[in-house]
């Protein structure tokens, strides 16, 4: 197993330009097979779980290939429906699969999908909205057997926001004979990445953005060359690192508008920051205030995916701070490991309180893909040097963390 060492208690002063977002590549990536031909996707990060779907999508038949940062997918031949279990058991992403399998054959075998074990993530929103569609399924030694004699428009709606059931009805919809109404979607940007995409590709999708998606179903999708949008979450963590070392920072090409509840948090604690020509200039010397009240929720609410980093910085904050986890009842998997390194969070069911003061390095392990990034960036705000176990965790969403910590003027290494 992996570990990454961080030597704390420098400031951070450097610049780093930010990777393709993990969470739209993946549908597109999804997406791709429902083109009868090539789909380039430029600038898409190269991260476990994307090589895990490359090798996904090879196994249905699709040819990938990379160029640098550049993924090329022919998927002119498929030759199955059956997604590799093994690798679909490893990867909760690749239940996004199933409305691209009904979409291109018309059924799909699926394993039922694992990845980051951060609470309950039924599929049944996923499964309503495909049946709307005309989709039959069964279960059988562990896996998703789907079937749809053919797909045709309906009206979905969603009793609760779900990102991965709208790109699925999205999905299914796309090509789909007549049209779909989706209501209560997600609103998050990898929705609305995977519609723009979409559409660039030939599909007929209008209300993006929204929660009400307009789909009139198409024939098929064409060839087309489409930029993986930058990774907020990443962007996030890097501000993150700043805030808690109280240092700068600039981050070249971050999605600001799709960031704005993580910058306002880092204003309220004393982060300072400015936008201009695509970069986002942070200046961290006053962010070690607290924060009496952050809760995460559905966007633009702040995002959970980086709850368990920005509670890492308000453990070396002046003062006490409550989070409260509205998305994921399990998001709270780093906070143990926050304790061995000094932390005084006490948790109360979905409630985080965080009273502020110094963390020690230690030696600790990450259990999922956030939660370890959160004990690296406490790490560089700790005294002494820190070593988290398990980085394979943390490279399922993030190219190389110690690369850009150290662009930003870090001391981490890979062992």
């Amino acid at each position: 197993m992996g570990r990454i060492r961080i030597t704390g208690g420098i400031p951070l002063d450097g610049e780093v330009r930010i990777q393709g977002s993990k969470n739209a590549a993946l549908p597109i990536m999804a997406a791709a097979l429902l083109n009868r031909g090539t789909t380039v996707l430029k600038g898409c990060p190269r991260i476990a779980d994307v090589f895990r779907m490359e090798k996904i999508l090879q196994g249905l038949g699709a040819k990938t290939c990379w160029q640098e940062d550049t993924l090329v997918i022919c998927a002119r031949e498929l030759q199955s429906c059956a997604a590799d279990k093994d690798l679909g058991e490893k990867m909760r992403s690749s239940i996004v699969l199933l409305g691209s399998l009904l979409g291109r054959w018309g059924e799909g075998v699926l394993p039922f999908p694992g990845g980051c074990v951060i609470g309950a993530r039924p599929i049944d929103l996923h499964l309503d909205a495909l049946r709307t569609l005309g989709a039959e399924f069964r279960e059988e030694e562990g896996c998703l057997y789907a079937r749809a004699r053919e797909l045709r428009g309906g009206e979905i709606i969603f009793p609760r926001s779900s990102v991965g059931a709208t790109q699925n009805a999205v999905l299914g919809a796309v090509c789909a004979r007549g049209t779909t109404v989706i209501r209560g979607c997600s609103r998050e940007p990898e929705v609305s990445w995977l519609c723009r995409f979409l559409n660039q590709a030939g599909g007929q999708i209008r209300g993006i953005g929204t929660s009400c998606l307009e789909i009139r179903g198409v024939s098929g999708l064409c060839d087309t060359v489409f930029h993986v949008p930058a990774d907020r979450i990443a962007a996030g963590t890097y501000v993150c690192a700043s805030a808690i070392t109280r240092g700068k920072g600039i981050l070249l090409d971050p999605p600001v508008g799709e960031m704005r509840a993580l910058l306002k948090a880092y204003e309220k604690i004393g982060g300072q920051y400015r936008y201009k020509s695509g970069k986002l200039f942070l200046c961290s010397q006053r962010a070690s205030g607290s924060l009496g009240w952050l809760e995460t929720g559905i966007y633009p609410g702040f995002p959970t995916d980086l709850q368990s980093i920005f509670l890492a910085v308000l453990t070396c904050a002046r003062g006490e701070s409550r989070i409260k986890e509205n998305i994921f009842e399990d998001r709270f998997k780093a906070v143990p490991e926050l304790q061995k390194m000094g932390a005084r969070i006490a948790l109360d069911g979905r409630v985080a309180r965080i009273r502020g003061g110094s963390l020690r390095g230690a030696l600790v392990s990450a259990r999922e893909l956030r939660g370890g990034a959160a004990l690296v960036v406490a790490g560089l705000g700790a005294e002494g040097e820190t070593c988290v176990e398990n980085r394979e965790f943390i490279e399922r969403g993030y190219e190389d963390i110690s690369r850009d910590l150290n662009a930003l003027g870090a001391r981490t290494q890979k062992d």
